[in-house]
């Protein structure tokens, strides 16, 4: 195989610093699966990585990435064939193991998933890692009794990529969404993609007392800190609160006694290491019931792969609206 092009980041003198390099699917880690990577996208978590603003990689160099769609090219595994159709996302991509910012990658055959077959490599890139941990956070609370009648949901950070698909894939399924935001000019951008109401967060009052009000019936939390210890203080008996992000601060400082007194559930959604079987249920419901209905409203634009390095800065300045795809090849 030629040599192809990758977005590695490396770690020189403690600098980390990204950059296009010319390698051989030989410098990439051992695995059972060759993809020709066709579309990757641009999660926060990635920003990150490539910035050097977070120590998201565990060794270096790795090429970053950590969503990828494409086309399989080889296979050492009967559970793909060439030509198969696959999306790989998390799975330790750009943290372990070399991700989806390259023409080819090489990835073992348990985190390879079969497209979707109403779906394009396109649209599960506009979903990605972001889109998966919404609907990973919603499937989790149905499972645990969530439903329309338990109340509004309030999602917060409402205007990032997964606060974007999380309001789009709940109030597709007929749920009374809430968006809690800092940005004023996104007031309208939230209604059009299922929003009820939309609350800004210099209003809200926190209060003092370990119980407040109780109003809502769960909430999907992007930020931690005083939010998510709110959250804990004014949801409804039995909700459940999906935390997947500390984008405000990763402290909680709460008392038990709304576990106690109203049974609220506090969910972890870790989209990185979810068990094979249930990454392929959570897929499947992105084909189906969770498979947000204006996706393009929230994924409207592509860039090419030469433009990647000029994008993350957006992302770390939290300019950013909903989500972006990267087309590889």
């Amino acid at each position: 195989m030629r040599k192809f092009r990758a977005f590695q980041i490396n770690e020189n003198d403690q600098q980390i610093t990204g950059a296009f390099n010319n390698i051989n699917i030989s410098d990439l880690n051992d695995g059972d699966v060759v993809i020709k990577v066709t579309h990757s996208t641009i999660n926060y978590k990635d920003a990150l990585a490539a910035t050097g603003k977070g120590r998201i990689l565990r060794r270096y160099p790795l090429v970053g990435g950590i969503d990828l769609a494409g086309i399989v090219e080889q296979s050492a595994t009967t559970k793909f064939k060439q030509g198969d159709c696959v999306l790989v996302n998390g799975c330790g991509l750009s943290e372990t193991r070399d991700g989806g910012y390259a023409e080819y990658a090489r990835v073992n055959k348990d985190s390879v998933i079969l497209i979707p077959e109403n779906m394009s490599a396109y649209e599960v890139m506009q979903i990605g890692t972001a889109g998966y941990t919404a609907a990973l956070a919603i499937h989790r609370m149905e499972q645990n009794g969530q439903t329309p009648k338990s109340g509004p949901i309030l999602v917060t950070g409402a205007s990032g990529g997964v606060g974007s698909v999380a309001i789009n894939m709940l109030s597709s399924k007929g749920y009374e969404v809430v968006a809690l935001t800092g940005k004023t000019d996104k007031l309208d951008y939230l209604k059009t993609i299922g929003a009820h109401r939309v609350l800004m967060r210099d209003d809200l009052d926190y209060g003092k007392r370990p119980l407040e009000k109780a109003v809502w019936g769960g909430a999907i939390d992007n930020l931690g800190g005083d939010t998510l210890t709110w959250l804990t203080r004014t949801v409804k008996y039995s909700g459940n609160i999906a935390c997947i992000g500390l984008a405000a601060s990763y402290k909680l400082e709460t008392t038990v006694m709304p576990l106690i007194l109203r049974a609220v559930n506090l969910l972890g959604i870790n989209s990185v290491d979810t068990p094979r079987d249930l990454r392929l249920e959570v897929w499947k419901r992105i084909g189906s019931d969770l498979f947000p209905k204006q996706l393009d409203t929230i994924a409207p634009n592509m860039i090419s792969f030469d433009e990647l390095p000029q994008a993350f800065d957006a992302f770390i300045e939290g300019t950013v609206t909903g989500r972006i795809v990267v087309k590889i090849q």
